[in-house]
């Protein structure tokens, strides 16, 4: 099932996030992933989910 990241592009747009199991709970943010994580460490033990979340949101439609 898709994830509505709305909320997380609208507060973290050009940012690195580490998101909980849930892909929901956000442990973590920074410029960098290392940043990220380390924000995420000090929340959890546990391996975060990492995306980042572009400054800008554009479409693609590909065809041969």
């Amino acid at each position: 099932m898709a994830k509505d990241w709305t909320l997380l592009y609208k507060k973290y747009k050009g940012l690195w996030v580490a998101l909980a199991a849930d892909e929901k709970t956000v442990l973590g943010t920074g410029r960098t992933v290392s940043i990220a994580v380390k924000e995420a460490k000090k929340k959890t033990d546990k391996v975060p989910f990492l995306t980042h979340i572009p400054k800008n949101l554009t479409s693609f439609v590909g065809s041969m």
